[in-house]
């Protein structure tokens, strides 16, 4: 009797000791056994035999150089539309946040050139097992940047490239409104090119007005030292608006059409008996027939999206060669660091490590949002029975 009680006590320790902790449900338990299988397992492995290996950095090289390619097309465009911003400054409005755009896109078009040089060059060098030694030290932290610093920038690129130009319509309206009302300034400080920006752009983009020819009547563009003080019209003209300006039903010089068969007409275009050969309702015939907002819009919009696409372009190749140039760099690394090496390797994206640095952090979180279980009573020990003295 004494000897099976202490042999049912010793049963009854050893599976308190292999049962599951209180709480603890069944599910995580096959989890945690799951995750202990595999625990050195890599992040999307894929094995490459020699010829593949051979491909894949034959690949590597072409689109590295595709990716240079695109990344300096991205370069040349993101400068032109700087440049255009420079020239066209003035009619946009200091809080239009559209210049961020060329600028990022610069940065991140210049990170991806230097990614696809630096591809170019690793995936050559792999090729020969005496120039790829000097890569291995220097080829994990130039992925790391590359991929943080480049990837982020042409992310943030693209976002700017889709969210922008809508900003461009209320920029555009007020900065545009605020040169014409600064046309007749030649002489106040700040303002004294506003008038020969605004010609220029009426001539060049073949535009005129803000919205068309018409918003010249809204505001006084003749310089008040032209006008003679002593005209009854100009002091009729003057005292009838309330804000006192001089307001005509004429266009600049910079409005006319040259293309026109007849004279420009400048003056009186609201009076039908003015002008008898001149019909207002195709003032195309003589002035600009666009204003100079709808033709910016276009201009810059276009621009922009011509931009997106390289970048969208960019992003993708330099994704394709940041992919390759990590599974070569994990394969060769099996091999020594030896292309032709005999038999077949491993390429990775990430070692095993991170995968179960992110598996326990789940696992742990999923743990601390159970509730705590309630504390057991003690299991009192079985009592001991005096043996008998022998």
């Amino acid at each position: 009797g004494i000897g099976v009680r202490v042999a049912l006590a010793q049963l009854k320790a050893s599976w308190a000791d292999s049962a599951p902790c209180p709480g603890q449900s069944p599910a995580l338990t096959a989890l945690l056994s799951l995750g202990q299988r595999w625990e050195m397992a890599p992040v999307l492995p894929l094995v490459l035999p020699l010829q593949p290996r051979i491909r894949l950095a034959q690949g590597l090289w072409l689109l590295s150089w595709l990716l240079a390619l695109a990344s300096g097309l991205t370069l040349l465009c993101s400068g032109h539309l700087l440049v255009q911003l420079w020239h066209l400054g003035t009619f946009l409005a200091p809080s239009c946040p559209f210049a961020a755009l060329p600028q990022v896109a610069l940065a991140a078009g210049a990170v991806a050139l230097c990614t696809g040089l630096v591809g170019a060059g690793a995936s050559r060098a792999s090729l020969d097992a005496a120039q790829y030694p000097p890569w291995r030290g220097v080829l994990g932290p130039l992925l790391v940047a590359s991929t943080a610093g480049g990837g982020g920038l042409l992310v943030l690129a693209l976002g700017l490239a889709l969210a922008l130009p809508g900003s461009l319509d209320v920029g555009l309206e007020e900065g545009l409104g605020t040169a014409l009302a600064h046309y007749k300034d030649t002489e106040v400080p700040g303002h004294c090119h506003a008038k020969r920006l605004l010609d220029e752009l009426q001539l060049r983009h073949h535009c005129c007005g803000r919205h068309g020819y018409k918003d010249w009547f809204g505001v006084q563009w003749v310089s008040s030292r032209y006008l003679d003080p002593n005209d009854q019209d100009v002091v009729d003209r003057i005292q009838s608006n309330v804000e006192g300006l001089y307001l005509i039903d004429g266009v600049p010089f910079s409005c006319c059409n040259p293309h026109s068969p007849r004279p420009c007409l400048q003056s009186q275009l609201s009076d039908p008996h003015a002008h008898p050969l001149f019909d207002p309702r195709q003032p195309n015939l003589n002035l600009w027939a666009q204003g100079c907002h709808g033709v910016l819009l276009g201009h810059l919009q276009g621009l922009a999206s011509t931009l997106g696409s390289l970048l969208a372009v960019t992003f993708l190749l330099q994704t394709l060669v940041l992919l390759g140039l990590r599974y070569l760099q994990t394969a060769l690394e099996g091999l020594g660091g030896v292309i032709d090496g005999e038999g077949e390797t491993q390429g990775y994206l990430f070692p095993g490590g991170l995968k179960d640095m992110l598996k326990t952090a789940w696992l742990q979180g999923g743990v601390a949002h159970r509730p705590a279980p309630e504390e057991a009573p003690p299991v009192e020990a079985p009592p001991k029975e005096g043996l008998p003295e022998a």
